[in-house]
């Protein structure tokens, strides 16, 4: 059967391995460690021709140029070489990277493989570069630049002015970076609470300053000290809204007008809309014996900090034939 004869031949293979002392298993680890060594030794004498990935350094004038985006740290090649300077390669033992200088910036886009041959030839030592994989690099710079701004505090999240003012010490910061970055910030910037107070608060807290990943700051943080805020009263004259009144009537009002005073900060005071702003005369809630209503405010704009209605009540009557 051909199994029995497989396993006869298994047996009489294996048989020699059985039953021996220690010492054998030394003398047959010591018969394979020296026949990988110089198969290993023989085949790193050898010369290959392989694909490797080569380290770049990028020279440029850093004080003047910034990279917006990472710049490629490595380039794949094609390279001939023995295998002991390969392995050393691949290991990154005592590599010198190729230096790949930028001159004409922030205009230049892209390193095209071509321009990178004499770098790698100069940099590999005991390799013979034969091409770079790749056709293209791709960079992008920007120049490097400084603005100072004056702080201010974010307002809400519904875009609302903050009811309380703020002292910043130091009263403008400095940013450094990329120029396309640095020219876009807000002026004043915008410097957010980590947690609104509730109210106005004389005390100190400090704020982490924020910004881009690539700009820098001259502090990271900055001393916040809150203060209560003044308010812009405006004076409205409000045509009250007749509630649950009987249809098919018709009702005098003295005055036809009511007063309201609405209150809110300077800088919401261009988008408050005025016309937000409803009053209410509710038929049931007359006042005897002059049949007067009492206005009450039903709706009121967001930005509004405050509302108070000036005119007490307002005298209702029935309008007879003829008025």
């Amino acid at each position: 059967m051909p199994i029995t004869r497989a396993i006869r031949l298994a047996r009489w293979f294996t048989s020699p391995f059985f039953g021996q002392e220690r010492s054998y298993w030394r003398a047959v680890t010591a018969c394979f460690l020296a026949a990988s060594t110089f198969w290993l030794l023989n085949a790193l004498n050898k010369t290959y021709t392989t694909r490797i990935t080569y380290p770049l350094l990028w020279a440029y004038d850093e004080q003047r140029y910034i990279p917006v985006k990472p710049l490629p740290t490595e380039v794949a090649v094609n390279v001939t070489g023995r295998g002991w300077k390969l392995l050393r390669k691949n290991l990154l033992l005592d590599v010198k990277p190729a230096e790949v200088r930028l001159r004409r910036l922030p205009a230049t886009r892209f390193v095209t493989g071509q321009s990178l041959r004499p770098a790698l030839q100069a940099a590999m030592e005991g390799l013979q570069f034969n091409y770079v994989l790749a056709d293209t690099l791709w960079v992008e710079f920007d120049r490097l630049v400084t603005r100072r701004l004056p702080l201010t505090l974010s307002p809400s999240a519904d875009g609302s002015a903050l009811p309380y003012a703020a002292k910043f010490t130091p009263e403008s910061v400095a940013f450094h970076g990329p120029a396309r970055m640095v020219n876009s910030l807000a002026s004043p910037y915008p410097v957010h609470l980590p947690q609104a107070p509730a109210g106005s608060s004389e005390g100190a807290i400090i704020v982490p300053i924020g910004g881009p990943e690539l700009v820098q700051t001259q502090v990271q943080q900055v001393k916040v000290r809150l203060q209560p805020r003044p308010l812009l009263t405006l004076p409205l004259r409000v045509v009250p809204e007749l509630r649950d009144f009987p249809e098919g009537q018709q009702f005098i009002l003295r005055p036809a007008t009511v007063q309201v005073q609405v209150q809110c900060f300077p800088e919401d005071s261009a988008r408050l809309d005025r016309s937000q702003v409803h009053v209410l005369l509710h038929y049931g809630q007359f006042h005897s014996p002059d049949s007067s209503l009492q206005p009450v405010l039903s709706q009121a704009p967001a930005q509004a900090r405050g509302v108070r209605i000036l005119t007490p009540s307002v005298r209702v009557s029935q309008r007879r034939s003829g008025e």
